[in-house]
């Protein structure tokens, strides 16, 4: 296989007419110029140069692949000045894993305020509540709820405080009551969540700093979080949501929280990608948006979502 340094160093040699100029320009030795040349000439099969110890010229092949040799160099140069430029540059397209309920509801809007203040972005979404493998898929970023479990990835706080909350409908607790401590739960219709077909059916809370787990039942589960939040709204029974997911619902009355005297588990709420080099200023200005958009989320009383 040709490698790049070999026709670096024999298209530098043709321009400077000396093996031992051209190794001084690429800070090389001489002996490893000369190996370097020798080699593209034996993955070749023909002598490229003509040299002895006081001359060296181009062979009638070394002046038919120097062009060749030229275009190459020109192309990686070309390249690296492209992508010289869409790093400094907020465009490109971005390929974005989120969470249902989070993304439907909430951050499908954002990406559209997004796009408007930077139209030459172009955005991939993928919506569900499945963990995408960062590593094999062809996703840029995820937005994702806790904290990844695989140390490699980089993850950027959303919202680091985020935590889960208990709540249902006021129909609901209409009809059933209202659960006074978390033991109360094994008698109410809980509505579980299933990531990766595992169902999550054990819920912990924290009081004075102690957790407690309970086991919780129900006749209904999905792997839609956004599913689980609706039959909420219609009166099915108690969910445990993120905080953020509800909150236009708690503050229109939709849902009501309960054992508000308990501390939720917490679901902090990252932006992540495979690696440091992946925050170019198109994904440093998206992060810096959603941080912006979420800030004020959090602090509006009315439950919008702009």
């Amino acid at each position: 296989m040709i490698k790049l340094e070999d026709l670096l160093i024999f298209v530098s040699t043709a321009d400077n007419g000396s093996l031992s100029a051209a190794a001084r320009l690429l800070n090389l030795t001489p002996s490893v110029a000369s190996v370097g040349l020798k080699r593209l000439e034996s993955e070749l099969g023909v002598r490229l140069l003509a040299r002895s110890t006081r001359s060296l010229r181009l062979t009638p092949d070394g002046e038919r692949y120097l062009q060749y040799a030229r275009n190459v160099m020109n192309e990686v140069e070309a390249g690296e000045h492209a992508l010289a430029h869409g790093r400094k540059a907020i465009g490109g397209t971005v390929s974005l894993s989120v969470p249902s309920d989070f993304g439907r509801n909430v951050l499908a809007g954002w990406l559209d305020a997004f796009q408007s203040l930077y139209p030459d972005v172009s955005l991939q979404v993928r919506i569900g509540d499945h963990v995408t493998n960062m590593f094999s898929s062809s996703v840029d970023l995820s937005v994702r709820y806790g904290t990844p479990e695989d140390s490699t990835l980089i993850a950027l706080p959303l919202v680091a405080d985020n935590r889960r909350v208990l709540c249902a409908s006021p129909e609901y607790l209409a009809r059933h009551g209202k659960p006074a401590i978390p033991d109360d739960l094994p008698m109410h219709n809980c509505l579980r969540f299933a990531l990766s077909d595992t169902v999550h059916d054990r819920w912990t809370f924290h009081a004075d700093g102690e957790p407690l787990t309970v086991s919780v039942h129900g006749n209904r589960s999905s792997n839609d979080g956004e599913l689980v939040r609706r039959w909420a709204i219609e009166g099915h029974g108690i969910a445990y949501k993120s905080g953020i997911d509800v909150l236009p619902d708690l503050r229109s009355g939709a849902l009501e929280a309960v054992l508000t005297n308990y501390q939720g588990e917490s679901a902090p709420l990252h932006l992540v990608c495979t690696h440091r080099l992946m925050l170019s200023p198109t994904i440093n200005a998206l992060r810096d948006f959603l941080q912006q958009r979420i800030k004020r989320f959090l602090a509006q009383p009315n439950g919008q979502v702009s």
